[in-house]
């Protein structure tokens, strides 16, 4: 856990030496301001976790440092510091959004006491923010028993442990941010912020601001000073989705990060140092995408610390009705539906399709038969066509000429994956085919390995 910052502003170079040792001995970082100017600038720059404000300061007052705090959108605990005689300017501060005042001359024992109570307030309404934004983004553990995802499994927990650098390889809707938030969970950071970002729901202009933050005036419509997401994750996870669409500048920021642990604002100067651990995913082929020189070689090799491939879900059919019993039960309780089942011939349809869109296209169709199903089971009737037009053409032949081309070129790869012990690279070569070829017509002749 980070040690909390604390700004002391005081005119005043005794009572800033005397707050600022007495604070110093319970733990806290001390920063100090002269006047009102020095502790604004410190507010945009520093970003403490509270400040103790004297109200009568020269160039700028208390209570003008604390109207610019709300105006420029400052996220900073504040008390303020008044003499005995004026309590009711304390008063009108509290009004403006201090948290407590302070009066002189000061009782040690209050003083802490009423900074740890401040910064116990501000500890737990992050906590709230922190936990509603949680439950908004709630999302099921790794579900299922095959083989390969309890080797997976195995290997997360195992990574959980340490604080390397975890990255997370497979096709879309394969459970990639759901591993990453079981990963954090599973960690001694399970108690701080995790963060997620898809680096492609973004521009790249906007990316850059999101993931380091920006100063006031960095560009158009910086009005106010932001914290970035790795700001936000200090002490916890930050978990980047879709690493390979991000910008080569921004790589190079990204492994910056990782090797030193700091960063810059947009349009800073002041290096910010943080202790985050980094998970990234992304469904593209980085080796490719190295070769191409869109993606940084030693960020890869940054990131490659822990890899873990995600299968698709056509690879673990096992545990199709361990996942579509979850959905079911989840879809049915949000919509207050009576569904209690899935019946036999819908789970064997679901077992015979191949879910291009993985573990996310279950969740989709499962969550379609819970709001539009009429019975208290889901049955074929409820299914999308496509789903019922596949399971056609897996159970009768094709007898035409090009039917039985394909299963001649399926028949071949078997054999030959069969021959390679099932390592792809090998049966290409077998079969005098490029690698990526190989993939591409096993997906789509529907080649079981």
């Amino acid at each position: 856990m980070k040690r909390a910052r604390i700004l002391i502003a005081d005119d005043d170079p005794d009572i800033r030496e005397v707050l600022g040792d007495r604070l110093a001995a319970q733990g806290y970082e001390i920063a100090t301001a002269r006047d009102g100017v020095e502790a604004l600038e410190a507010l945009r720059d520093d970003r403490p976790d509270l400040a103790v404000l004297d109200l009568m300061m020269p160039r700028m007052g208390g209570m003008e440092v604390l109207q610019r705090i709300r105006d420029e959108g400052l996220d900073v605990t504040t008390l303020v510091i008044t003499a005995s005689g004026t309590v009711q300017s304390a008063v009108d501060a509290m009004r403006h959004g201090a948290y407590d005042f302070l009066t002189k001359p000061f009782d040690p024992q209050q003083v802490v006491l009423t900074v740890r109570q401040a910064l116990e307030r501000e500890g737990l309404r992050r906590s709230n923010q922190f936990l509603s934004g949680q439950i908004r983004a709630t999302v099921p553990a790794p579900i299922g028993d095959s083989l390969c995802m309890r080797q997976v499994l195995a290997t997360a927990r195992k990574a959980a442990e340490a604080r390397s650098t975890v990255l997370l390889l497979g096709e879309s809707g394969t459970g990639k941010e759901v591993m990453a938030r079981a990963i954090h969970q599973w960690s001694d950071r399970r108690d701080e912020h995790f963060v997620a970002v898809n680096c492609v729901a973004l521009s790249e202009e906007l990316l850059e601001s999101e993931l380091f933050g920006h100063e006031r005036g960095a560009f158009t419509g910086a009005v106010a000073q932001k914290a970035g997401k790795f700001e936000t994750a200090d002490s916890g996870t930050i978990f980047l989705d879709e690493i390979a669409e991000m910008r080569a500048d921004l790589q190079a920021k990204l492994l910056r990060v990782l090797q030193e642990h700091r960063f810059e604002r947009v349009g800073g100067t002041r290096s910010i140092t943080v202790d985050i651990r980094v998970i990234a995913a992304t469904n593209q082929d980085l080796d490719r995408a190295m070769a191409q020189g869109t993606f940084r070689e030693d960020l890869y090799f940054r990131l490659n610390v822990i890899t873990l491939k995600m299968p698709p879900l056509r690879d673990r059919r096992e545990d199709i009705p361990l996942l579509q019993e979850h959905f079911l039960r989840r879809f049915a309780t949000e919509t207050k539906r009576r569904v209690r089942r899935v019946s036999a011939e819908a789970t064997r349809l679901f077992m015979l399709y191949d879910w291009p869109g993985n573990v996310r296209e279950l969740e989709n169709t499962i969550e379609r038969a819970v709001v539009l199903g009429q019975e208290d089971e889901i049955v074929p009737d409820d299914l999308p066509a496509h789903i019922l037009e596949h399971a056609m053409k897996e159970t009768e032949p094709d007898e035409t000429f090009h039917g039985q081309v394909r299963q001649m070129k399926a028949g071949l790869i078997r054999d030959a994956l069969h021959r390679a012990g099932g390592h792809q690279r090998k049966a290409a070569e077998l079969l005098g085919l490029n690698p990526t070829y190989l993939s591409r017509l096993i997906r789509s002749l529907g080649v079981k390995e």
